[in-house]
């Protein structure tokens, strides 16, 4: 009869809920993280204990990889078999284990990323320091559980005979978990909980004495001993990890560097393609040639530089822009009394001790109990080889094994265990010499009994013991440290002007975002045709500049962009430049570009002036624009809500400046009246609005300069004004009027310019209409009048914005 169904009416959410926490609690405790007193995860224990089984020892031949496979699925772990054989290759190689605890014959992968070869290929075995791990599990040191199908056990843990978390580290991502705990020199270790054992209140301090730092197996200088301490300290810190170079000669006066040692994880193939990537796109000018020319002796990379390049700028710029140089974070978590916790090196050293007395106890206990059991037989030998005769004749006149058994306790009051080892005695012992043997191996169970009762009695032998177990260890496995240590984090120092080689070329910027280079070859082949760009677009930014300049391109937003002028893409002056997005990622699609210059020298007595469109200025120096990082967007000027940039000017802080409004008021004032501001900062009121008023823009000129301000306004009117019109003023006033008051159709200032007599405005109407305006044909104007019109607002639309066209024969200085 079919078993009937059940359907249970449960929430979706608390179902959910109970299945994924059943999970996570399995992954966290049963697969991702590391026990932290042997430092293995559930499938390398059982990876090792398997072969350990199956005798697949040091000292024995190598045996198929399949085989150890299919025998930790079939026994101990119910997965998939190349998660099995992903952790088995992961502890047989040297650039990922600093103390391998497999050895294997075959392909294992490579540091270049190369997979290994399938299984069936390849053999494998314990390697000696692994067979430390497993010594003395069949003497009832650790706890055993039944495995997954109840048809054998395995143990829950390994005795671990020396400190594997922190000699081998671990990496593992679980649900909510992540750790990341760097391999260590096993010796420091070693010293590190023999000095914690015997010091039980010792300090941090006092541990680093022995336990310097990680010691990765590739080798590398590690920098920052505040990280290393504060990582020790708390579970989390960070390590700068650098590449181990030198600079060699070569004939002609070149030199090459080469590197011996990467950073820990870093696949080498990956690096090699990224330094030649750099060399190809000309980022750095300077490297002839990159090879890989490891063999079988060891790691060596070569970066071959041009004549008179600078090798140590260039060792810079590789350790800045690729992975030779790398920053390495701890996260020490480790599963500890069944929970995941975050470790520093006390705790973790602490827990591997007390696992350590826990381990000599148990295996104390029972080698104790053995031998008081073998004592006991031996003194029933003793006592039988003295009146042999008689149990001879004793064993001959009973009719079986249980009836001599009970014959020889009845008459010689032997126990029941001396009395099975007497009938079990084989003949050739009975001979007039095996008394004494007897008799000597009752001595020395009498001397061992003392040794492991005084063992278990005391707590001060009981860590000379686990104190003599680690040293042997030490003495048989420990090399020399590979890792150098060094107190302080080198910063690096790039001299632009040495790597990149200088070269005169046109930079572009257009309204819409896109930016180029151009040679002077390909510009001066274009004929003074205007460059390649999308219709609608207009230039805002045109350059004669060199390559060891940079481009700072603003925004409305009050970001800007730090781009280098030797990054920007090269292209012809006929086709459209690229994108900034392509080049910065994080420009918000709202934000779009205001105003871009170029800088020669971020000068500390050069200024940024920022005005906005709500009244406010902000001045700041130059040097703090400059820039470590060009891949995002940064903070020009922090701005209030719904407020945006409306111009950036650069000055030398001894220039006059000028802001207009929309409803036609101009004020007039010296720079120095804005106190200089940090980077990030707001500003000061620049100018006193009226309610619905705006600022229009912004502009700085020199004390004495002939200046002349173009206006223009939403009804097609234009005038052009001089400086000379207007009063200078003070900060944060209301201003004068520029425009006469209207009390109909009053006009509106959209667009206001700093002009010269050369120069061409353009007007925009709503229905797209334009008009031109030459600066030099406009007659100057007084404050009080509205203009001529050069537009028609009831038939064109009313004007939206202008555009102050930029010259395409820029001079040098521009």
């Amino acid at each position: 009869m079919a078993q009937t169904e059940r359907y249970l009416d449960l929430p979706l959410e608390e179902v959910i809920g109970d299945r994924f926490g059943r999970y996570s609690k399995y992954i966290i405790q049963d697969r991702a993280l590391p026990d932290v007193r042997d430092g293995l995860k559930p499938v390398q224990r059982r990876i090792l204990y398997a072969m350990y089984r199956e005798g697949n020892l040091a000292d024995k031949p190598f045996r198929k990889a399949a085989k150890t496979v299919g025998n930790v699925i079939g026994n101990y772990h119910p997965h998939g078999d190349t998660s099995v054989y992903d952790a088995m290759i992961r502890m047989s190689q040297d650039w990922k284990l600093r103390n391998l605890l497999v050895e294997m014959h075959g392909n294992n992968g490579s540091i270049d990323g190369d997979p290994p070869a399938a299984m069936r290929y390849t053999e494998a075995r314990l390697s000696s320091i692994a067979s430390e791990l497993l010594r003395d599990i069949d003497k009832e040191t650790v706890d055993f559980i039944p495995n997954f199908d109840d048809t054998q056990e395995e143990p829950v843990v390994l005795p671990s005979m020396f400190p594997n978390l922190l000699v081998n580290g671990s990496t593992g991502i679980s649900a909510g978990y992540a750790t990341d705990i760097p391999p260590h020199h096993l010796g420091e270790v070693i010293d590190g909980a023999i000095h914690l054992m015997e010091n039980p209140l010792a300090s941090l301090e006092d541990i680093m004495e022995f336990v310097k730092g990680p010691d990765f197996p590739t080798g590398g200088i590690a920098q920052g001993l505040d990280g290393i301490k504060q990582a020790y300290q708390t579970g989390k810190g960070k390590v700068v990890l650098r590449a181990k170079t030198e600079i060699e000669e070569l004939k002609g006066g070149r030199q090459q560097i080469v590197i011996t040692e990467i950073p820990y994880e870093i696949i080498k193939a990956n690096l090699v393609k990224k330094m030649d990537e750099l060399r190809f796109d000309k980022k750095v000018d300077g490297i002839a040639e990159v090879r890989d020319e490891t063999d079988r002796t060891g790691l060596r990379i070569v970066v071959e530089l041009k004549k008179d390049a600078s090798s140590e700028a260039i060792l810079n710029y590789l350790f800045k822009n690729t992975d030779l140089q790398i920053t390495y974070s701890f996260n020490m978590v480790a599963i500890h009394n069944k929970r995941p916790q975050l470790l520093g090196l006390r705790e973790m050293l602490l827990a591997y001790v007390s696992h350590q007395k826990e381990v000599v106890t148990r295996r104390s206990e029972y080698e104790l109990r053995k031998a008081k059991e073998r004592a006991h037989i031996v003194e029933g030998l003793i006592k039988a080889i003295s009146i042999l005769d008689e149990v001879i004749a004793t064993i001959r006149s009973s009719k079986d094994k249980r009836d001599a058994k009970d014959n020889l306790i009845a008459r010689f009051e032997f126990t029941e265990p001396q009395a099975e080892a007497i009938v079990t005695l084989q003949l050739y012992r009975l001979t007039n010499t095996d008394i004494t043997t007897l008799q000597k191996e009752a001595d020395e169970l009498v001397k061992l009994i003392n040794r492991l009762e005084s063992i278990l009695n005391s707590e001060k032998k009981l860590i000379s013991v686990i104190k003599k177990d680690l040293l042997q260890i030490k003495e048989k496995f420990a090399d020399e440290r590979r890792t150098v240590i060094k107190k302080e984090v080198e910063e690096i120092k790039i001299d632009l002007e040495v790597l990149v080689p200088a070269e005169d070329v046109m930079v572009t910027v257009t309204k819409e975002g896109y930016v180029k280079r151009t040679s002077l070859r390909s510009y001066a082949a274009s004929n003074s045709e205007p460059p390649g760009m999308k219709e609608e677009d207009y230039v805002i930014g045109h350059y004669h500049t060199n390559t060891v300049d940079t481009l700072l391109i603003f925004t409305k937003l009050g970001n800007y962009l730090h781009l280098p002028v030797h990054q920007l893409p090269d292209i012809r002056w006929k086709d459209n430049g690229q994108h900034v997005a392509n080049l910065v990622s994080g420009l918000g699609r709202e934000d779009e570009i205001l105003h871009s210059m170029i800088v020669k020298e971020f000068s500390e007595e050069e200024y940024l002036v920022f005005f906005t469109k709500h009244g406010m200025i902000k001045r700041s120096q130059l040097s703090l624009y400059k820039a470590q990082r060009f891949t995002k967007p940064l903070v020009a000027v922090k701005l209030k809500e719904d407020d945006e940039v409306v111009n950036v000017q650069l000055t030398n802080g001894a220039t006059e400046v000028f802001i207009g409004t929309h409803q036609g008021y101009g004020l007039w004032f010296d720079e120095d009246e804005v106190n200089i501001v940090g980077q990030r900062a707001a500003g000061v009121k620049g100018i006193n609005l009226k309610k619905d008023d705006y600022v229009v823009n912004g502009h700085t000129f020199t004390s004495g300069e002939n200046v002349y301000i173009f206006v223009a306004t939403q009804r097609g009117a234009v005038k052009k004004m001089s400086m000379k019109e207007f009063d200078k003023s003070t900060r944060a006033k209301r201003g004068l009027v520029m425009l006469r008051e209207l009390k109909k159709e009053p006009h509106r200032i959209i667009g206001i310019e700093k002009v010269t007599s050369n120069e061409q405005i353009i007007l925009m109407t709503k229905t797209d209409a334009k008009a031109f305006v030459e600066v030099a044909h406009l007659r100057p104007n007084d404050r009080y009048s509205n203009g001529s019109f050069v537009i028609d607002s009831a038939t064109d639309g009313e004007v939206n914005r202008i555009l102050q066209i930029v010259s395409t024969e820029p001079k040098n200085d521009e």
